[in-house]
């Protein structure tokens, strides 16, 4: 090791990346990483972020949140239950076989037998193949969301994963959690390619010499992906000029960015809403609406957001940021302690209870810090919280179990819409459909449910509207959740990166697209 080496440098090194290298070489420092290569595995950031990187999208959305033709190079709705893709001709996946419309096809049959991404795809009941280069997207009701959902559509190769691997497992099975041959091999039609991957440590692509998007200017040949899950330890290795981008951006961070010799800082307003679930099926006290109502009451989200995230982020009341369909203006924050003490006490727990909680750490921006915060918060109305937190891979398979009492996530909507909040964080859960899967409260209101399954099929903007503003009311007054806040985005990147074009609110940038100067 070369004496003089930082810290940074010197962590950076074992994890075997190099320092002198090309303008088109880069590093980025992450969070966390992919829990897999699976792109049908978790409904994550960092899935989704590894599948731009490696498969495409039939569709994505551009900065301006306008939907960008990717695989399927034009798009049109036939009649209230149809929308034809026209697939691109000549695209080839890494593993030299071409795209057709079967690999759509297999890809949604597949998708359709994943439990975290099924609920999204549950009102296409069809995909039908029209020609090679064609096909249909087919629903039984009228479904406005279509070219919503069809941005995490993202096309596997069939001949690839068909078969059994040599101990006899099928290629195309999905292990959530586990070990499978779609979590470690992978063949997609993306910009890079996988080189190599170590869980936890780095992950590296090389471009694809067959991209199918000339028009793109993307000049990054090697991308080396690290986790850094310290927000000082991300922010000191930019402005060292260990690695090229980093984000998120802490708040506590932003100024040093912004104002470092070599580096810029590039902001969004986000739309991820950080909440924490109540579960109702792990203790007894959280069964009555009085005390999940003090919790909501006793938790500070202005406090929070300016003190904590340095007012980087928006107080929320509901899960419908500004902008949304379903955002209900009168919901705002209800902190009031008073309050809160005053229903502790009629649900007859004015003495207190344990509350057992767990939260991610390094996965949200100030994740840990805001989960003690809570925890200090609660302790005024006599409830003793129990905190445990872990990294991002021990916490999903954890969060799974919804073994706690209570439980921090956060989401941002698949759909850019209201409706996908419900359907995957309060809906009553259902494995048969994947309606709920993220709902670990335990909440179960039949009303919401159907609201959200009318305004799925009602093509009314003015009445769709109307119905997920209803079922924002009904949770918050039922307590099926605490509202914390919705995230800003921030990114870091030295000058020469033109981060600026390929970020986005949805924190998976495209960086096959990105332009590195000289």
């Amino acid at each position: 090791m070369k004496k003089g080496l930082s810290k940074i440098a010197m962590a950076l090194f074992a994890a075997g990346l190099a320092f002198n290298v090309s303008a088109a070489d880069i590093k980025v420092a992450v969070a966390s990483d992919a829990t897999s290569l699976d792109p049908q595995e978790q409904l994550s950031g960092q899935t989704l972020e590894m599948s731009h990187l490696v498969f495409d999208p039939l569709v994505r959305y551009s900065q301006d949140m306008q939907f960008e033709p990717r695989l399927a190079e034009k798009f049109e709705r036939i009649d209230n239950n149809t929308v034809r893709f026209f697939l691109r001709k000549g695209v080839k996946f890494h593993s030299g076989n071409d795209f057709t419309a079967d690999d759509v096809v297999w890809t949604m049959t597949r998708m359709k037998s994943s439990v975290d991404y099924k609920a999204i795809f549950e009102p296409i009941t069809e995909v039908k193949k029209i020609d090679d280069h064609t096909v249909d997207f087919i629903t039984a009701k009228p479904f406005p969301l279509v070219l919503q959902t069809a941005t995490y559509f993202f096309p596997m190769d069939t001949k690839f994963y068909a078969g059994k691997t040599d101990a006899g497992k099928d290629k195309a099975e999905i292990v959530k959690n586990g070990s499978s041959f779609a979590s470690t091999n992978v063949s997609g039609t993306g910009p890079f390619t996988v080189k190599f991957r170590e869980q936890g440590v780095k992950l590296d692509y090389a471009r694809n010499a067959n991209y199918w998007d000339k028009a793109s200017k993307g000049n990054v040949d090697n991308l080396t992906v690290v986790p850094i899950k310290e927000d000082a330890t991300r922010v000191a290795a930019l402005l060292g000029g260990d690695v090229d981008v980093i984000y998120p951006v802490a708040p506590n961070d932003l100024e040093r960015v912004k104002n470092g010799k070599d580096t810029q800082l590039v902001t969004l307003p986000g739309t991820r809403i950080i909440i924490i679930e109540l579960n109702q099926n792990t203790n007894p006290a959280l069964k009555d609406k009085r005390v999940r109502q003090a919790i909501n009451y006793a938790i500070n989200q202005v406090g929070i957001v300016e003190k904590i995230n340095k007012g980087f982020g928006t107080p929320a009341g509901q899960l419908s940021p500004q902008g949304y369909v379903g955002h209900n203006d009168t919901l705002t924050p209800q902190y009031d302690v008073a309050k809160a003490k005053a229903l502790m006490k009629e649900a007859g727990y004015e003495q207190g209870f344990k509350l057992s909680f767990i939260s991610p750490a390094a996965r949200y921006v100030n994740d840990v810090k805001i989960a003690q915060a809570v925890s200090a918060m609660l302790a005024k109305i006599n409830i003793k919280v129990d905190l445990k937190t872990m990294p991002v891979a021990q916490y999903w398979p954890e969060f799974d179990k919804c073994a706690a009492d209570m439980q921090l996530i956060g989401w941002h909507s698949d759909t850019e819409d209201s409706a996908n909040l419900f359907e995957f964080l309060t809906f009553t859960k259902d494995a048969k459909t994947g309606m709920g899967q993220y709902n670990c409260a335990g909440n179960a209101n039949t009303d919401v449910d159907n609201l959200v399954m009318q305004a799925n099929t009602e093509t009314d903007p003015a009445k769709r509207a109307e119905m997920l503003k209803k079922a924002e009311a009904l949770l918050i007054e039922d307590a099926a959740y605490v509202p914390l806040h919705w995230e800003n985005v921030a990114y870091g990147a030295k000058k020469n990166v033109d981060i600026k074009q390929v970020a986005n609110a949805m924190v998976f940038p495209y960086l096959g697209d990105l332009v590195v100067t000289k």
